[in-house]
C-alpha cells in the first residue's frame, strides 16, 4: 500500500481555489489525474474550459455551480460531469469551506495509461 497523503500547508493557490494534486505520481498507472480542492467562503473558481472530461465530486459544504449559463446548488455527496470544452465554475456564496474533487482525463492519458499497462502485463 502506497499512502498519498493531504497536505494542506502544500496547496497552491490556483484559479480561485486552494489545491494539491493527488494524482498521478510514478508508482500508480492511472488514465486520470486529480486534485483536492478547497474554495474559501465568498470565492469562486475562474471560469474556465477545457479539452478534458472532468468530474466533481463534492466533499465539504455547499456551492453553486455555474456552466453554461445554468446555475445548480452543490452540496456534499454531489457529483457533476462536464464534456469537453464545456465552460464551468464553481462559485461558494456559504461562510464555510466547500471541498471537493476534481478528477480530468483525455484520450491521451488514456492511450498512455493502456500502453504502460500492456507493458506491465507483458513483464508479468
Amino acid at each position: 500500500m502506497e499512502l498519498r497523503p493531504l497536505v494542506r500547508e502544500r496547496m497552491n493557490h490556483e484559479n480561485g481555489a486552494d489545491a494539491q494534486r493527488l494524482v498521478p505520481w510514478p508508482v500508480l498507472n492511472a488514465p486520470f489525474e486529480g486534485s483536492w480542492c478547497v474554495v474559501a467562503p465568498g470565492g469562486a473558481t475562474g471560469t474556465h474550459a477545457h479539452h478534458e472530461y472532468e468530474i466533481f465530486i463534492a466533499l465539504s459544504g455547499e456551492a453553486v455551480l455555474d456552466s453554461e449559463g445554468e446555475r445548480k446548488p452543490f452540496k456534499a455527496g454531489d457529483i457533476v460531469h462536464f464534456p469537453p470544452h464545456t465552460a464551468h465554475r464553481v462559485i461558494n456564496e456559504s461562510d464555510e469551506d466547500f471541498q471537493l474533487y476534481c478528477v480530468w482525463w483525455d484520450t491521451e492519458m488514456s492511450e498512455k495509461f493502456m500502453a504502460r499497462h500492456t507493458s506491465e502485463q507483458a513483464l508479468a
